[in-house]
């Protein structure tokens, strides 16, 4: 593996971290939304990662046919479908005949948590790239 195709694994893991942070604060700003477009409250999002095969456009076609690097994408959001959490608040508009309101069913902590777990996991991709670019620079340092 060259240390081009390490650039760009690196590169998909900030990919795939920036969309999971996004989804994390789409949930946050929603966390008391009761009604949406389609109706009812906001509904959690989640992404899912897989590994997937990256190329470097720097690589050689016959190193990418032997080593194959791999990366990790944004597989799928999936939205959380269960049931809204149910709160007595009768003067609310969006309060149903008994005076019941459904809000999304979120746990800001967690959220929060998530997200900070999404920025070390951007900034382990940013370190490692930072690494590969030193020695890249020392690499040629010693060729001239």
């Amino acid at each position: 593996m060259s240390l081009f195709s390490v650039l760009s694994i690196g590169a998909s893991g900030m990919q795939a971290q920036r969309t999971r942070a996004e989804l994390l604060v789409e949930n946050l700003a929603n966390a008391e939304t009761t009604r949406t477009p389609g109706g009812g409250p906001y509904r959690r999002k989640d992404a899912v990662f897989e590994s997937s095969n990256v190329s470097s456009p720097f690589s050689s076609i016959f190193d990418a046919q032997i080593h194959g690097s791999g990366g990790v994408q944004v597989s799928e959001i999936v939205t959380d479908n269960s049931a809204p959490e149910m709160r007595y608040q009768p003067g609310h508009p969006d309060a149903d005949k008994d005076g019941y309101v459904a809000f999304p069913k979120m746990n800001s902590a967690e959220d929060m948590v998530d997200l900070m777990g999404a920025a070390r996991g951007y900034q382990a991709n940013v370190s490692a790239i930072s690494a590969v670019k030193d020695m890249i620079q020392r690499s040629i340092g010693l060729l001239t």
